[in-house]
């Protein structure tokens, strides 16, 4: 019994040997360092300096040029300087204008209410089912005011040289 409670200890003791021992636990807290980066605030300086129409708050300029800058070919300094103060006064103007229109759009509501789309259909009947169209700077139809339209394959005769839509008599 005593041999018996020996190689039973030993073996215990043994196994106990290859038991990784116990680790204390390891924070992965770099001192609170990604917290404090997270907590930044980038925009605290200027708060409206990233939203639409701060640009002209802004000290935004092209630069001024020197005896060293690129001047094009057949242009002189200050005639160079004269087309980019010009580029500089069209951007401005252009994004003045978007900067007017921002905020500005058609309620898809308002559009399906006036057109009539939530009362009987009837606006499936119209020309345009509803649709705007656009009206254009040009008219691109190829034909001149007046004339009758070409798709409709109808034409005077005396614009191909003949007798003005009369048959002639043999």
């Amino acid at each position: 019994m005593k041999t018996s409670a020996l190689i039973i200890a030993a073996s215990v003791a043994s196994a106990s040997a290859f038991v990784p021992a116990a680790k204390a636990p390891v924070s992965t807290e770099l001192n609170g360092l990604f917290k404090s980066i997270s907590d930044l605030d980038l925009w605290a300086p200027v708060k409206d300096s990233n939203e639409y129409g701060a640009r002209s708050k802004k000290n935004i300029k092209t630069g001024t040029l020197t005896s060293k800058s690129y001047i094009p070919s057949g242009l002189t300094k200050d005639q160079y300087e004269k087309i980019r103060a010009e580029a500089d006064k069209k951007k401005e103007a252009n994004y003045a204008k978007n900067v007017a229109k921002a905020g500005k759009f058609l309620d898809y509501t308002e559009f399906y209410l006036a057109r009539g789309s939530d009362e009987n259909g009837s606006w499936m009947k119209l020309p345009n089912r509803g649709h705007r169209m656009a009206k254009t700077k040009y008219d691109w139809s190829g034909e001149t005011q007046g004339e009758t339209p070409m798709y409709t394959g109808v034409r005077a005769q005396s614009f191909f040289g003949g007798n003005k839509g009369k048959k002639s008599k043999k």
